[in-house]
């Protein structure tokens, strides 16, 4: 099973502050959390996520998608990294997401989510993604699912 844990600060008052100077060892201790994921064979893929304000959200009305204008949500309130994980459980991805490294004011409140995987959907479903999709539908879903 695909899990993702997403990262965001703390809406509490003692959340942890940003830094002003850039702490290497902190820093180190989240690559070194990476690094123990993937000799683990777990992570699948890790990033940060760069401010909002110079992204873009995208809206649908009538059926149509546009480009909406700011402002764009609280600091608080938005994502700032993941991790992409594969494991047996979400037990398992809770005890990952728990050795996580803290530190940085971004990451303090950590959401575990399962994905959607092919064996979460019925097989009407899956037979319209694979006449709909077919070459992505065999990468993404059958192969993924096969280990």
């Amino acid at each position: 099973m695909r899990f993702i844990i997403t990262a965001q600060q703390s809406t509490e008052q003692e959340t942890t502050k940003e830094q002003a100077d850039f702490d290497v060892e902190l820093f180190k201790a989240y690559m070194r959390f990476n690094e123990d994921m993937h000799q683990a064979g777990v992570l699948v893929a890790s990033e940060g996520l760069n401010p909002s304000a110079p992204g873009a959200r995208i809206a649908v009305a009538n059926g149509k998608r546009y480009v909406m204008d700011g402002p764009f949500a609280e600091s608080k309130e938005l994502v700032g990294g993941f991790y992409l994980i594969e494991v047996p459980s979400l037990e398992e991805a809770i005890q990952w997401a728990l050795r996580a490294p803290s530190g940085f004011g971004k990451d303090d409140v950590l959401e575990v989510r399962q994905l959607t995987g092919a064996g979460d959907l019925p097989p009407e479903i899956l037979s319209l993604i694979a006449e709909a999709a077919p070459t992505w539908s065999a990468s993404a879903w059958q192969s993924r699912d096969a280990k």
